[in-house]
C-alpha cells in the first residue's frame, strides 16, 4: 500500500542542508500496525509527514495504492489526503470554539459529505468513542482523553485507509493514555493501517513493526507475532 523508494528529505537551514531523511526504503501493507521508533531528531515525524502527504520528499518516489503520489500536485494530494488519510496528534489539534460533535464533522463539511450523511456519521462516531454526553462541549470543557477520542472520531470521519499518530498518549496519564492505544488498535481489525510515532518502549512495542530510526535512516526493524494487547 505504501511504497518508499530512496526516499531523502533535506531543509536549508542558512548556509548548511540539512538531512532528516536519508534514502529511506519502505513497505508499508494494507492493514497493518507500524511504530516509529527513535530519539528526537532521528527523523520519525518528518517521515510521518511524508506518508501523510503534508511535505514533499526532496528525491525519490512515494507510492500509494500504486500511485505515484509525488508527482500530484498541491490540489490533487491534498484530495488524496482527505479520501485516504486520518491524522492523529499529540495536542489534539482541535478548533476550540467548536463543540466536539463539531470538530468531527469538520472534515466532512470541506469534503462535501451532504448533510444527512454527515448527521449520521457523527451520531454513530459519538456513540462509537463513548462521546454522546460530550457531544455539545467545546474542548477546554472536555479531559484529556474525551479530547484525544474526539481526535480520533475527527481522523476516521472520512473512513481512511491509513491512520497517522503522531505521540497520541504524549499528553495523557498512563491509564487514558492505555485506553487511546485500544482505540486506535482497534481499527486496524477494520484493515486500516496505522503507523504511529513514539517515544516510549512499552507502546512501540505492542506494534506488529517497529521500525527504530537514527539520524534520518532507518536502522533496524523488529516484526512481533499479534499478541495479547490488554
Amino acid at each position: 500500500m505504501i511504497e518508499f523508494s530512496q526516499v531523502t528529505r533535506s531543509f536549508q537551514v542558512g548556509d548548511q542542508t540539512v538531512s532528516a531523511l536519508r534514502h529511506i526504503d519502505l513497505s508499508i501493507a494494507a492493514g497493518d500496525y507500524v511504530s516509529l521508533m527513535g530519539p528526537s531528531g532521528s527523523g520519525k515525524s518528518t517521515l510521518l509527514n511524508l506518508i501523510g502527504l503534508l511535505d514533499r520528499p526532496s528525491s525519490g518516489t512515494y507510492k500509494l495504492d500504486g500511485d505515484d503520489v509525488t508527482t500530484l500536485n498541491d490540489e490533487q494530494q491534498a484530495r488524496v489526503r482527505s479520501q485516504k488519510i486520518g491524522f492523529v496528534f499529540q495536542s489534539f489539534h482541535l478548533v476550540p470554539r467548536l463543540s466536539a460533535a463539531m470538530n468531527i464533522e469538520l472534515p466532512l463539511i470541506l469534503a462535501g459529505i451532504p448533510p444527512q450523511e454527515r448527521k449520521q456519521r457523527v451520531a454513530s462516531l459519538l456513540e462509537n468513542y463513548g462521546l454522546n454526553d460530550r457531544a455539545d462541549h467545546r474542548p477546554d470543557q472536555l479531559s484529556g482523553g474525551q479530547r484525544q477520542r474526539v481526535a480520533i472520531a475527527r481522523a476516521t470521519s472520512m473512513n481512511p485507509a491509513v491512520l497517522l499518530a503522531d505521540e497520541p498518549t504524549g499528553n495523557l496519564d498512563q491509564a487514558t493514555g492505555r485506553e487511546v492505544i485500544k482505540l486506535l488498535e482497534q481499527l486496524t481489525e477494520q484493515n486500516v493501517t496505522l503507523i504511529m510515532v513514539t517515544h516510549d518502549p512499552a507502546i512501540g512495542g505492542r506494534a506488529r513493526r517497529q521500525l527504530h530510526m537514527v539520524d534520518g535512516q532507518i536502522i533496524s526493524q523488529t516484526d512481533s507475532a499479534v499478541r495479547d494487547r490488554k
